[in-house]
């Protein structure tokens, strides 16, 4: 035998009328003893629940819980001893039965409505109008007509100023729902008006437009007007009356699509001709509840084929597209677009006018240079207005002239170079470029200044009585080094010899410059240094015992590298050496520093990773199969040429190879010269040709210059090269190739 509230004539369901806290809390799932307690102390206040919807009103019960309990409660609403058993609540104390009018309007379809009894139990039959065959017996779901739905008594709950605080808190008058089902809108007019519902004296149910302001209707209820989308609370007078009076009670997809501004209604399928079945289906859809609608089109998607599926994502995505950019703060709407690419940031200027003043902002343009490593912008004598309104950011204007530039070195076409002939047919021992001016020693015992600009040679450097093997360059100041034993000062502006640096008793072979000083490795086995300034030798650094071969100088350590198979670390202003570098075992060619790391290059094919402070070699790279001959160090990224012919790419920090740059591209002689940006690697050889490399993923991208005598004798010696221009000293030893210099100019021109 059950209980009160156990299992009865309802079919074996709970009813919440006359459960306790513990048979809630354990017949149903998701309540919990606080849930329950809930339950019946809303049960209390109200004397009762007129149905399981009144259940919303409770904190922590959501439509979600109904839906899982559905099948196992019921609600038996008790008879009051004020209430007649022929009667409905909503009928005490009215002349004109409401249920009984508005079936007359709805085609004569009689509304039900739950019976009550008088007593505990349940009752399965009797005589008396609880028993009649209009009413429905207890445990019954009732039956609604089409678009009729339930009619409550307008003295059934409401949320008002007492209970609005409390629901509020819970899940009846949030936001949103925790399953997004019942959600109730008022019906607005022009963003200013709200329908509404009012039960008259009579008990019929009028319907106003009014403005938004707080206003009791007639019979005490709280007609305060909530901002558009704002959600009635579930189970209230307002969200059980509208559906009887409004064929569209709530808010429907088509009523927001048919809203929006150059929106049209849906698209039909012209070539199929309405079924005579379909208003009766939509009619018996509009009728059941809002978990029933769900349930019924899960069912519905199940069954629709993948294209029809496609259709209805047509139809629906683009209502829920919202352009979130332009309801964000300027600030933190540039803060989204600052994580695009600026490719992606192109195509967004092109979505609208907001979106393209956003995408001119000129901070947001000036952390994309500053990633692709552009220090400052172009400056423009006017800034150029693009259209009214818009004015061009400089920053951006830079990046796009960066960018144009770049694919010029890619895949721009190459114009002919500006052939620069010098030094008769001497072969061409150092290079220096900076700016406007390049300057080009031979060993014909003289330097040549030439504009990169005109192709002219400015200044013949006479002076030196050897052959000039090794340069540097500051602004108008050029530095050379002569197998004459000397270093020369030049003003390259005048072509006058400032200075003539005496001291060293063997070919000066390398020097590094550094401000307003320059460190000279020779021959001697000794480096100087030397104030290009005053023209005195500072220091005399001793130590090595054979040809110094390379030197680098930060302005305060100074490194060398020797044919002594050793690399040497030098105080300078001590005259006293730090560190000996032993590990190599052939001579030293070629060094990289960059305060903390000392990259070597010998001639036993390795190359070595040292660390300034301590000495130790931190790695060892091997790979090369010859003499690596030259080398360049940004950051932690290392680029070396070879004379196997080949070019690796290395990280210093890892001591691992990235690339090889070989393949069916490569060069088919020994790497003469390379040097590399943050996108690409160029690099020359003696087979007459200077090639241009993908530096993050080592593939060959196209031949830059190829001389006809490549393979025959012709020789690209050096090369240099800025962001806009390529400088390649070219010739030959057999006098297949004429000596000279060709630039090649990859920049861009304004507009």
């Amino acid at each position: 035998m059950s209980g009160p509230g156990g299992p009865g004539p309802g079919g074996g369901k709970l009813d919440i009328n006359r459960a306790g806290v513990s048979e809630l809390e354990g017949a149903l799932s998701g309540i919990g003893r606080r849930r329950a307690r809930g339950i019946v102390r809303k049960r209390e206040e109200l004397k009762g629940f007129n149905s399981l919807d009144d259940l919303l009103h409770v904190k922590g019960i959501t439509t979600r819980i109904l839906e899982l309990n559905s099948q196992r409660m019921t609600c038996r609403r008790r008879l009051s001893s004020e209430e007649t058993p022929g009667r409905s609540p909503s009928q005490q104390g009215h002349d004109a039965p409401v249920p009984q009018m508005l079936a007359e309007e709805e085609n004569g379809v009689q509304a039900a409505w739950e019976s009550e009894e008088s007593d505990c139990s349940g009752v399965e039959g009797g005589s008396g109008p609880e028993s009649d065959g209009s009413r429905v017996r207890m445990g019954q779901k009732p039956e609604e007509p089409a678009s009729l739905g339930r009619l409550e008594p307008a003295s059934s709950r409401v949320c008002g100023a007492q209970e609005e605080e409390e629901e509020e808190e819970g899940s009846c008058c949030s936001d949103e729902g925790e399953d997004g089902s019942d959600v109730y809108f008022y019906y607005t007019i022009g963003e200013r008006w709200i329908d509404y519902l009012e039960r008259t004296e009579e008990g019929s149910l009028i319907r106003h437009v009014r403005p938004k302001m707080k206003r009791k209707s007639e019979n005490g209820l709280d007609s305060r007007a909530l901002s558009p989308g704002k959600k009635l609370c579930k189970g209230s007078e307002y969200s059980r009356t509208l559906g009887p009076c409004i064929p569209s009670p709530t808010t429907t997809f088509g009523d927001l699509r048919n809203a929006k501004p150059g929106q049209g209604r849906r698209r039909r399928i012209p070539s199929v001709a309405p079924p005579p079945e379909l208003q009766d289906w939509l009619r018996t859809f509009q009728r059941w509840s809002g978990p029933e609608k769900l349930l019924a089109l899960d069912e519905l998607i199940d069954r629709c084929e993948p294209s029809q599926i496609k259709y209805m994502m047509q139809v629906i995505e683009p209502q829920f597209q919202r352009d979130f950019i332009s309801l964000l703060p300027k600030e933190l709407a540039l803060y989204v677009l600052s994580f695009l690419e600026p490719r992606d940031l192109l195509r967004a200027a092109q979505t609208c006018r907001y979106w393209r003043v956003l995408a001119e902002d000129n901070l947001l343009w000036r952390e994309k240079c500053r990633e692709e490593g552009i220090e400052e912008p172009l400056n423009l004598r006017k800034r150029r207005l693009l259209s009214p309104g818009f004015m061009y950011s400089p920053w951006k204007f830079a990046f796009m002239r960066q960018h144009k530039i770049d694919m010029n070195w890619r895949s721009g076409e190459l114009r002919a170079p500006k052939v620069l002939k010098g030094h008769d047919d001497h072969v061409i021992t150092c290079l220096q470029f900076c700016g406007n001016r390049i300057v080009s020693g031979s060993d014909d015992n003289t330097l040549k200044v030439w504009s990169a600009v005109t192709g002219e040679c400015v200044q013949t450097l006479v002076g030196h009585t050897g052959g000039v093997w090794s340069s540097q360059m500051r602004d108008n100041i050029v530095i050379s080094g002569s197998t004459d034993r000397t270093l020369k000062v030049w003003n390259a502006d005048t072509g006058e010899c400032v200075h003539t640096l005496y001291g060293h008793t063997s070919t000066v072979r390398c020097m590094h410059l550094h401000g307003s000083r320059v460190v000279s490795g020779s021959r001697d086995a000794t480096l100087r240094l030397w104030d290009i300034e005053t023209g005195q030798c500072l220091h005399v650094l001793m130590g090595h015992v054979a040809a110094v071969r390379c030197v680098q100088y930060d302005g305060h350590k100074v490194v060398s590298g020797a044919y002594d198979y050793t690399v040497k670390v030098w105080d300078p202003e001590s005259e006293s050496c730090i560190h000996t570098l032993q590990g190599h075992t052939n001579r030293v060619y070629s060094l990289q520093f960059d305060g903390t790391h000392i990259v070597s290059g010998s001639l036993d094919t390795s190359i070595r990773v040292w660390d300034m402070e301590s000495g130790n070699c931190l790695h060892t790279l091997m790979g090369h199969q010859s003499l690596t001959s030259g080398m360049e160090l940004r950051d932690n990224i290392l680029v070396s040429g070879n004379a196997d012919s080949t070019v690796k790419i290395w990280d210093i920090k890892t001591g691992q190879c990235l690339q090889t740059l070989q393949g069916p591209s490569k060069h088919q002689s020994a790497v003469t010269c390379l040097q590399f940006s943050s996108k690409f690697v160029v690099t020359s050889s003696d087979d007459g040709t200077v090639k241009l490399w993908d530096l993050k993923t080592g593939e060959f991208v196209r031949n830059l210059v190829a001389l006809e005598s490549g393979g025959s004798g012709g020789v690209v010696w050096r090369i240099r090269a800025s962001n806009t221009k390529l400088v390649c000293a070219v010739g030959s030893r057999n006098g297949t190739e004429e000596t000279k210099l060709l630039v090649l100019d990859f920049d861009v021109d304004l507009k």
